[in-house]
């Protein structure tokens, strides 16, 4: 998946931009890690039980200029996306998913547009 400015999750309705207010500290107080070539990643587990069982993921990443970005919904290896609503536990994986969208809109990180 490329680094775009706008997205929606799949299978969400909503769709999310980044910030403009968005500061690279307010990235690593979230939990983003810095790579070596200076993007921001994010992986939380989507399982609201346990962070460590091997279940659905939600991966972010953003580039190093906080210009553009992709998120995204993966599989327990984080090597195929998946759409959580359509998955057995929707509803847990759907609470969580928007759990963490929403500390994230609260932080100033992501801003939803529809």
């Amino acid at each position: 998946m490329a680094y775009v400015k706008k997205l929606k999750i799949k299978g969400d309705t909503r769709t999310y931009k980044l910030s403009s207010d968005i500061k690279k500290y307010t990235l690593r107080d979230v939990g983003f890690v810095e790579s070596k070539n200076g993007k921001f990643q994010l992986e939380r587990s989507l399982d609201p039980n346990s962070p460590f069982n091997k279940g659905l993921k939600f991966k972010m990443a953003i580039t190093s200029n906080l210009k553009t970005f992709k998120m995204l919904a993966t599989s327990a290896n984080g090597l195929s996306e998946v759409n959580i609503y359509k998955s057995a536990d929707a509803d847990i994986h759907i609470e969580q998913l928007n759990y963490i969208l929403e500390e994230l809109e609260k932080r100033q990180v992501l801003e939803k547009i529809e």
